[in-house]
């Protein structure tokens, strides 16, 4: 869960985007993503409970998150702010499955929506 509304900051700044979630996993992953203009959202960073988790190296200086499972948030900080830092940030949380894996699947659709591999 994210608040609504747009984040303000000054370029050089730094800032904080707040998420918090709810779920019954004990050991949650957390996503953060960036989206900017009409391009597809990009992996920045990801969270696991006691684990550092995974942010690509060209991004490591600036952006930086900790996952608080006391207060279910992992706010997404990002120091020395750009311009190009304007954008839509996304967190997500890792769905968790609770059904028999034994009747999960996944199919692969070719672009005329033909099955390429079902996978069990």
């Amino acid at each position: 869960m994210q608040p609504t509304g747009d984040v303000i900051a000054t370029e050089g700044d730094t800032a904080t985007l707040d998420c918090t979630f709810q779920t019954s996993d004990t050991t949650p992953t957390l996503f953060w993503y960036k989206q900017d203009g009409n391009n597809s959202p990009k992996f920045i960073l990801n969270r696991v409970q006691l684990d550092e988790g995974k942010t690509p190296d060209e991004l490591k200086e600036r952006f930086s998150s900790t996952l608080n499972s006391t207060s279910r948030s992992v706010p997404l900080k990002i120091q020395k702010l750009q311009l190009s830092d304007s954008a839509v940030y996304y967190c997500a949380l890792r769905p968790t499955v609770t059904a028999n894996t034994k009747t999960l699947y996944k199919n692969l659709w070719s672009k005329d929506n033909r099955i390429l591999h079902n996978i069990h």
